[in-house]
C-alpha cells in the first residue's frame, strides 16, 4: 500500500550541496490507521479503508462511532480506501506512517483540493490574453470576444472557455520529487507547490507515472 493521507503545513525552501534554493512544501503525512479491510470474495474488490486525523468521539453519531469501534480505532475526520493487491497483509487498527510508503528520492503523486476563487472572469480563469487597448477599443480589453457560430450550428458549443466559477477542484499533480522524509515526526517535503490552502488535505501516493 503505497498511500497516506496528509495535511498541508505551508511552504518553505532548503539549500542543496551546490547553495542551490529549491521551493518545497512541507506536508504533515499520517500517521492513518486501517479501518477496514475489503475482499474480493465478500465486497468484490480488494481494498483497505484508512483514517485520519483523530477527533474526539463526541462530534461522530452513533453509527460512524460504531463503524470506529469496529477495529478499535479512536474516530477520524478524514476515511480514504485505497485498492490493495492483497489486503490479507494489512489488519484492522493497524498503524501506517510516510516511512512505510515514501523515502527520499522517489517522486510522488499528490491530489487535494484547489484553493477557491470564486466566480472569474475569461482572462483569470483561462489565461486570455485580453483585447487590444489602441485606438478605436472601448472597454472590452478583458472581455473574451466573439463567441457565436454563425447560423451554423446557431448555438454555443459545449465546453467553451467563458468566465465562471474557478477553483475548488480536485487536482492533482504527479511526479513530485520527494526531497526528505522524517519518519519520527511523520512530515515529508516534496519539491514544488501542492493544491489547496495551508490546513488542507492530501493524498499522497508513490508516483504511478515515474519516468525515472
Amino acid at each position: 500500500m503505497k498511500t497516506i493521507l496528509g495535511e498541508k503545513l505551508g511552504m518553505t525552501q532548503i539549500f542543496d550541496d551546490e547553495a542551490r534554493a529549491i521551493p518545497v512544501t512541507i506536508i504533515k503525512a499520517g500517521p492513518v490507521r486501517v479501518t477496514q479491510i475489503k475482499r474480493a470474495g465478500t465486497d468484490g474488490y480488494s481494498a483497505i479503508q484508512i483514517a485520519f486525523k483523530e477527533m474526539a468521539s463526541k462530534h461522530v453519531n452513533r453509527a460512524t462511532a460504531g463503524h470506529f469501534a469496529k477495529s478499535d480505532v479512536p474516530p477520524a475526520k478524514h476515511i480514504v480506501e485505497v485498492r490493495v493487491e492483497d489486503p490479507d497483509q494489512f489488519e484492522l487498527g493497524q498503524e501506517i506512517g510516510i516511512g512505510d510508503v515514501l523515502a527520499e528520492g522517489q517522486k510522488a503523486d499528490v491530489t487535494g483540493i484547489s484553493k477557491g476563487k470564486g466566480f472569474a472572469g475569461a482572462m483569470k480563469r483561462h489565461n486570455f490574453k485580453g483585447q487590444g487597448a489602441s485606438h478605436g477599443a472601448h472597454k472590452v480589453h478583458r472581455a473574451p470576444g466573439a463567441i457565436g457560430a454563425c447560423a451554423t450550428p446557431a448555438r454555443v458549443f459545449k465546453g467553451k472557455k467563458l468566465p465562471g466559477r474557478m477553483g475548488g477542484e480536485q487536482v492533482t499533480l504527479m511526479n513530485l520529487d520527494v526531497v526528505k522524509v522524517d519518519a519520527e515526526r511523520n512530515v515529508v517535503m516534496v519539491r514544488g507547490a501542492v493544491p489547496g490552502p495551508k490546513g488542507s488535505v492530501l493524498v499522497m501516493r508513490e508516483a504511478v507515472k515515474s519516468n525515472g
